[in-house]
């Protein structure tokens, strides 16, 4: 394993390259080898600048999740700042179960303490009714929480895990960071999530090639209210499709409402709608895949069990908000 502050050096103190059928290094092996040798170098800079960051606040808790970008910055923050850092993770129904035994497992392996703590989102009835800005209504419970804990545990600062390859991407919950004044230590760093990705890799982190992974409530669209009974029908069925073996998976979940008269409604019907990667759709439609899955969620309570043929995409709910705002 090669730690991340060793690349430049490496690549300067030795150079290992293949040679051509003639015997001779040829340019492009060697413009090759550079351009590795520049992205291991930007790279190594970047977590320098990390590090610096976090050694300028001094001590810092971090708000985190178990996922690629906060394992990193909680193993950072405590690679540089020792005991004056604490990685707190919220618990809630929208924080699948298998997610936060894997959050502690990897604090526990790698020496960072992680505190849990209970959000009260889902006595928010702003965030139960799913706006479009869901996202704010959650990261400002979480802050009000982490708030007061920073201030008892004598933590100069708050930092979460957004990255430099979020720039530009729809998240509320930056509103709620920057009122909290809760610092992106990774994104003031310049990392981007396939350099975060890299650097987890080189470190040993078992989160270098995770799944993306978002709150339960991402999986139903803004307009339909979130209900713990649909969270728990989500993360049955997603963790059903991980068990088969799959990567990129979201399980997007869907009222159909009727109504046979003015004065009487049909019982709710739900639908799954599922993604999943690009290359992993052969496989769901191989064999009894998909008549597997269909069956099982049926019993989980979806009426109605669809695959989605454009495939998995990160934020795949917020495409009718962008056309809407483009019209």
């Amino acid at each position: 394993m090669t730690p991340p502050l060793a690349l430049a050096a490496k690549c300067s103190l030795s150079i290992n390259l293949p040679k051509a059928q003639s015997g001779v290094i040829t340019l492009s092996h060697l413009d090759k080898h550079w351009r590795a040798c520049h992205v291991g170098s930007v790279v190594s800079e970047k977590y320098e600048k990390l590090h610096a960051l976090l050694k300028d606040f001094g001590s810092c808790l971090v708000a985190y999740s178990g996922g690629v970008d906060s394992v990193l910055l909680a193993y950072a923050a405590r690679e540089v700042l020792g005991e004056k850092s604490l990685a707190v993770i919220a618990d809630s129904p929208s924080l699948p179960r298998r997610e936060l035994e894997e959050a502690l497992a990897i604090g526990q392996q790698f020496h960072f303490p992680v505190r849990v703590i209970r959000t009260r989102e889902f006595e928010n009835l702003d965030y139960l009714s799913n706006p479009n800005n869901r996202c704010y209504f959650c990261k400002h419970e979480l802050f009000s929480e982490l708030a007061p804990l920073a201030k008892a545990e004598r933590l100069a600062v708050i930092a979460y895990g957004e990255n430099a390859s979020d720039v530009g991407d729809y998240r509320p919950g930056a509103q709620a960071a920057s009122e909290f004044q809760v610092r992106a230590p990774l994104k003031e760093a310049g990392l981007t999530k396939a350099e975060i990705r890299e650097l987890s890799a080189q470190i040993g982190l078992p989160t270098a090639e995770k799944a993306q992974m978002a709150c339960l409530s991402s999986r139903i669209p803004y307009g339909e209210a979130v209900t713990e009974q649909k969270l728990s029908m989500i993360e049955r069925a997603e963790n059903l499709l991980r068990d088969l073996g799959f990567y990129d998976v979201r399980v997007r979940h869907h009222e159909l409402n009727g109504h046979t008269s003015a004065s009487q409604q049909r019982p709710t019907i739900h639908l799954a709608r599922i993604e999943v990667g690009h290359s992993e759709m052969p496989k769901f439609l191989q064999g009894e895949n998909s008549t597997k899955v269909a069956e099982a969620l049926r019993k989980i309570g979806y009426a109605h069990v669809t695959l989605d043929l454009a495939g998995y995409r990160r934020g795949s709910t917020n495409e009718l908000l962008i056309a809407r705002t483009l019209k």
